[in-house]
Order: structure tokens, then sequence, then C-alpha cells
């Protein structure tokens, strides 16, 4: 049986960190799934008894082999649990065992590749290479952040020295490509960062996780979607409004609508859904546009440097550097989604390491000059924050040069829209078919071998967003959740590497907690100590030796239980750990009020999880646990009990 209990590791490390949210139950849009091709191959139809057994009628659970989708309550909630009143009313009184079999609970690689995918019905189709990869990457990290962030954060905070603001974001971004890569090839199933919790961290870390995610792909898109529209209308020389709609009575926050932001999220919808093969063509084209547009800036740009604009290089200081590296993260968030396409990736061996570790340098080498030529055309004090190349231009005489720019800007949010919403689809797809969501969710299309329902739905929320609401008040909650991810990723990846059940002895085990509380703890203090603005360095004459010391006694007192099988992180356990250090540090300069919107967020997916996402995924397992016990003992008699209770001989 795939799922190791007794996990004692995973409860010491919820210890460890800090309480987190889950995903927003979407319940529940009636969307009809479009109806499966019949296969002649007999591998096919082999399949498709497998699945079936795995998804057996013992639980209830035969969603996800109908043709589509009734709209009845077993389409969403088949589970023994919300059969009848009687069932959830014994199910809550059971909470908090079910809660601590949930938390003590780890999945294994086998799991997770091949027991999972089957629940989804048919295969995603392998057609990716490296290559695709790569402008995938591309594609979801440059969008329109470098247009806008740069000029803002010069501004107000970094001033010129905000390229070493990218710097400092772009190294924690590839300390964290660097994690998501080894866990991607190793695991190579479209439930990205979810399922490399779950292995590692156990079932209800990853729900923790889960809840990030899908917070960070629906308000991130919708940001990016309502952005799409400024930049239309300016691109047309119109103010950034004029397309919204003023609908007087609702509130400021919710009474700009955007008819053209939802548009292009249904535009997405059908490019996410025809295939990720001519996903990829499109998001090619688009990103080699969005390139040349970046490379003309550059050098033109650079046409009308001065150096003179050098002159005070970073009037904040230190903090004002760090301020704007944790704002500037925002804009390499994306390269997860890639991690999420492992599963129809050609040679993920081969393939993914390159992809992935290729778009990272690429774009930190792009955000870098771009940073550098703003604050060499102008002086940063004369930048404007919400247009600021377009103005930089204007100010040397080439006011066309403004329509390049956003014309460019457009691509690239097209692009990102397309990627976030092909990650997003999957990462849903493969928390669904752990019954977190509704599995009707898991299916994938036997005709375009994607996951239909996941991205509608997935798009419908986001083009609801996008809709209605003024997102600035969403982009910090955005910045907390993907440091979060990012960091138990990283912390993941250590306890991948030291910690074995049944292999790594008590002792070892034992130490590598001590090690890696020390580490967590150190880091946070740092950034605590940095987030109360403190003058002077004491403080981290303390926390910084300690995370030191911590990493040196983790790498030469504790053995390494587990090596990579095709690639690994190099320079375990130092990248991790700063991996780990320096996404707690950027949390640390986040505002408070961020992190208060972080905890209603926290507290009301927290209910949905205690009330369904637990209890659902508790069945699921169980009845997965009874299924193979039953198929063990009849191997072992030498026959196998059909649905009906009869029996037939195995030889």
């Amino acid at each position: 049986f795939n799922i190791q209990k007794h996990n004692y590791l995973s409860l010491s490390l919820l210890l460890c960190t800090f309480p987190s949210s889950f995903l927003d139950s979407l319940h529940i849009f009636s969307i009809k799934a479009i109806s499966e091709s019949e296969s002649n191959s007999e591998s096919e139809s082999k399949n498709r008894e497998k699945t079936s057994k795995e998804m057996g009628s013992e639980h209830g659970d035969d969603g996800l082999r109908r043709r589509g989708c009734s709209c009845t309550k077993d389409d969403f909630l088949p589970e023994e649990s919300f059969k009848s009143m009687g069932n959830y009313f014994r199910a809550l009184k059971e909470t908090p065992a079910r809660f601590v079999d949930r938390v003590m609970t780890r999945s294994v690689d086998s799991a997770e590749i091949h027991e999972m995918k089957a629940r989804s019905g048919n295969e995603m189709k392998r057609t990716l290479t490296w290559w695709d990869l790569m402008w995938f990457g591309i594609g979801a990290v440059i969008g329109s952040g470098i247009f806008v962030l740069t000029g803002l954060e010069a501004r107000n905070h970094a001033g010129p020295a905000v390229v070493l603001s990218y710097v400092i974001s772009g190294v924690s971004a590839m300390l964290s490509v660097f994690c998501y890569t080894e866990f991607a090839v190793e695991i190579p199933v479209a439930g990205g960062s979810f399922a490399y919790l779950r292995v590692e961290l156990g079932d209800f870390m990853a729900f923790i996780a889960a809840g990030n995610i899908i917070l960070e792909y629906v308000v991130g898109g919708a940001a990016v979607a309502r952005t799409w529209t400024s930049y239309f209308a300016t691109l047309l020389n119109h103010k950034p409004d004029d397309f919204r709609i003023i609908a007087h009575n609702l509130s400021e926050d919710y009474s700009r609508l955007d008819p053209i932001a939802v548009g292009v999220c249904a535009i997405i919808c059908v490019l996410a859904v025809i295939g990720t093969k001519g996903s990829s063509v499109f998001n090619y084209i688009a990103s080699i546009i969005h390139m040349v547009v970046i490379l003309f800036v550059i050098v033109a740009g650079l046409t009308k440097a001065d150096l003179k604009n050098y002159s005070e290089f970073a009037p904040s200081g230190a903090r004002g550097i760090f301020k704007s590296a944790s704002v500037l993260f925002f804009a390499y968030i994306g390269f997860d989604a890639v991690s999420t396409m492992a599963e129809e990736t050609k040679n993920p061996g081969k393939n993914i390491p390159i992809g992935l570790v290729g778009s990272m340098v690429v774009t930190t080498i792009c955000y870098c000059l771009m940073a550098v030529t703003l604050c060499l055309m102008q002086p940063f004090k004369e930048i404007d924050p919400d247009a600021p190349f377009s103005v930089a231009f204007s100010a040397v005489g080439w006011d066309w040069a403004k329509y390049i720019v956003a014309f460019g800007a457009l691509k690239g949010m097209t692009t990102v829209l397309l990627v976030g919403a092909i990650g997003q689809a999957r990462y849903m797809t493969h928390i669904a078919r752990t019954h977190m969501m509704p599995p009707w969710l898991a299916q994938v299309n036997a005709k375009t071998g994607t996951p239909i329902n996941a991205t509608v739905v997935m798009l419908a929320a986001t083009a609801l967003i996008a809709f209605f609401t003024k997102l600035e008040i969403l982009a910090d909650l955005l910045s907390v959740s993907t440091l979060f991810i990012f960091m138990l990723v990283a912390v993941a990846l250590l306890v991948r590497r030291y910690y074995v059940t049944g292999e790594t002895s008590t002792r070892d085990r034992n130490k590598f907690l001590v090690f890696l509380g020390l580490i967590i703890a150190s880091s946070t203090a740092t950034a605590l100590y940095w987030a109360l603005e403190t003058d002077g360095w004491i403080g981290y004459c303390f926390t910084a030796p300690i995370w030191f010391l911590s990493t040196v006694g983790l790498k030469f007192l504790v053995p390494q239980a587990r090596a990579p099988k095709l690639w690994g992180v190099p320079l375990v356990p130092w990248l991790p750990s700063a991996s780990i250090a320096i996404n707690i540090f950027l949390m640390g300069s986040i505002g408070k009020d961020s992190y208060i919107r972080f905890a209603m967020w926290t507290a009301f997916l927290l209910v949905y999880y205690f009330l369904f996402g637990l209890h659902a995924t508790y069945d699921t397992a169980k009845a997965s646990l009874k299924e193979k016990m039953t198929l063990q003992k009849a191997e072992e008699g030498g026959v196998v009990a059909d649905k009906s209770g009869d029996a037939t001989l195995d030889h």
C-alpha cells in the first residue's frame, strides 16, 4: 500500500511552520464535460479497466467513469461521509481522529505517478520538449510587471539600485527553481508543489499549499486580465478606465466592471483546452514577439543613457533594496506552472532541468538589463510610476515608442495568462485526484488530453474576480502566498534528501529535525528583526551564525538518506537552506495588513477543510487501502472477487 503511516516528521514540521490556507470551494459550476471518444487501443482499454477498479464503487466514487456530469451530489461529493446526513454527522464527530490520521500520513512517489494519474480516466499527452518548456517559462514569468514594477520601485524605494533588487529576487527564485526541478524530475505529475509536499510533508501540509496555489493563480490571473484592459486602452489612446463600466451602486473597490478582462479569460480558456502542444506554439510565437520588444527597449533606451542618473545609486540604502526585492519577487512567479507540465513532457529527466533553469536565467538577465536601462534614461525621481518606459521615451522625444511598449506588454500578459491557465488547471486536476476538491475536476478529456473541467472552472473564477475587483489590495497577499509555498518546497526537498521512513534511524531523524528547526527559527528571527526596522546589526550577529552552523551541522552530522535518480539540486543542504532563509526574509519585508488578510483567508479555507476536504480525502484513502488489501488477499489465494461478490479463478 502506497501510504506510509506514523509520520512523526510531518507532525514536527507542522509545529515549525505557521498555518496557511486551503483552496476556495468553487462550488459549483454546472459545466457539461466534452464526451470522450472510444479508444480501440488494447492498452487504453486495460488502463480504463484499471482505473475502474481503483475508483471502485465501494466508496461510491463512480464520478470519474461517467461521460460528463449529471450535476448531482455524487458528481461532487461521492465519498461515504456524504451519502447521508447521518454519515456526515458521524464523520464530523470523528474529525479530531481523522485530522491526526491525515497529518501523520505521507504519500509516496509511485502513488502520485501511477495511482493518482489513473483517477483522471485518460492520460495527458506527452508532447513537450525542453524548447517548449523554456518558452513556457519565459511566457509565464515575463509579463507586464517588468514594464510597471521597475519604475514604481525605482522611484519609491530602491532608486537605480533596483537592479540589485532584481538580482536578489532572481537569486531567490533560482533557488526555488532548483528545488522544483528536482521534484519535477523525480515526480513528473500535474500536481506540481502540491504533489511534492504530499509525498514529503504529508496530506495536511499539501492541503496548506493547495490553498496558496489556488489563491496565487486566481488572484494573479485576475490582476493580469485587468491590467490587459488598461494597456489595451492605452494602446488605443484612451485612459485605462475608459473601457470599463462604472457601477455606481457598488462600493469603490468593486464598481469598475471589466468585460474586456472576461473576454480575454474566455479566449485564453479556449486556447488552454484545445491541447498543450497547440498552446505551446501560440506561446512560442507570442513570447518571441515579446522578447523582440524587450530587446528594442534595451537597445533604444541605452542609446539615450546618461551616467549622471546613477550618481545617487541607493537613496534608501539596504532597506529600500530589500523592500523592493520583496515586491519585485512578484515579477518572477509563474515558473512553478511549468513544473505542472512534467506529466506532458518527453524525457522529463533531461528536458525539465534545461527548460526550467534556462528560462529563469533568460528572465533574470532581461529584468536586470531593463532596470539598468530605465534608470540610465531618467533620474529616478522623475520616473513615472504608472508607465515608466513610455514616459521615459517621451522625455527623450520618442513618443511613438510608447505604442511598442504597450504592444509588448499586451503580448507578455497574454502569455502569462495562457501559461497560468494551463498550470492552474493541472494543479486543480491533481488536487481533485485526491478528492480535496470534487473528483469531477480531475477528468482528462480523451480527445484533447487536457483537463477541460478544471480549466473552465478555474478561468471562470478568475474572470469573475477580474470583472468586479480592483486588485491593488491583494498584491501583497499574493506575495505572502507565493513566498510561503516556495519556502515549503525547499523544506520538503531537505526532508526528501535526509529522511526516509523505515530507513532513517531515530537518532538521525531527531538530529535532522533539530537542525531544520534551527534553520527555520533563525531565518524567521532574522526576518522579524528586519521587519521591526531596528537600527544596528547586533540581532543579525546572533541569527545569521545560528543559520550557518545549523546548515553546517546538517551537512556533516546527518547522512543523506536518498540520492536523486536523474537530476538533483547541487550543494545540498546549502541551496535549499538558503532558499528557506531568503523566502522567509522576503516575507518579513511585507506589510502587516497583508498578513491580516492572509489570516482571514486562512480561517475561511480551514473551515472548508474541516467540513469537507478532510472527510473526502480520509474516505478516499481508506477505501483505496481496503481495495488494495482485498486484491492482495485475492491474488495470494489465487482468486479475484468481482464487484457482484462472485469469484473467478485467477489461473
